[in-house]
């Protein structure tokens, strides 16, 4: 027997059925799904201190549960001291079971540890269906040894969906348990 995620199965099981009921679509393809979560940080002291990437590769491959990689700067900015090629921050693309592995510890566990928190707002959307979320200190997910942390960071998390509208991505992502604040 093969292991499926519990949100995966969730999504054939409930979120479908849910989905196709509420916009009506004629076929089950029609039904949006997540196709891949990207999380990214950029590390803007690098450019004065190297290691800071090798520390924000290593926070996000434990995260994640897989290795992420470091993102290069595209062209010189003589005012940050930054040079073309240079490791600027670090992102990892999540698909398939470690997609939905990341979500569901990010719902019941990340999002929870945050202080003060009511909620993610639903302004994030691009208005192709995909939402971008941002999480201020990167010690919220339970991998994270608090004392092993040299320096708090934030990081971007963007969730890809084949969504349409707006409206369909945020309805599929509040079926997957992403908790969105109440107007």
């Amino acid at each position: 027997m093969t292991y499926i995620p519990r949100l995966k199965q969730e999504y054939k099981d409930k979120v479908v059925s849910s989905l196709t009921e509420e916009f009506g679509y004629g076929n089950i393809m029609q039904v949006p799904k997540l196709k891949k979560i990207v999380i990214s940080q950029g590390v803007g002291a690098a450019v004065a201190d190297k290691k800071l990437i090798d520390y924000a590769i290593e926070e996000m491959t434990k995260i994640s549960g897989q290795k992420a990689v470091a993102t290069i700067s595209k062209k010189d900015v003589a005012s940050f001291k930054l040079r073309k090629g240079m490791p600027i921050g670090a992102k990892v693309t999540l698909r398939g079971e470690r997609m939905y592995e990341f979500l569901d510890r990010l719902v019941t566990s990340a999002l929870p540890r945050v202080r003060d928190f009511s909620g993610i707002k639903a302004t994030g959307f691009d208005g192709r269906g995909n939402y971008n979320l941002g999480v201020t200190e990167q010690i919220i997910f339970p991998e994270i040894n608090i004392d092993k942390v040299n320096k708090i960071s934030g990081m971007d998390i963007t969730f890809v969906t084949s969504a349409d509208t707006d409206k369909e991505a945020k309805s599929l992502l509040t079926e997957l348990g992403l908790p969105f604040q109440k107007n």
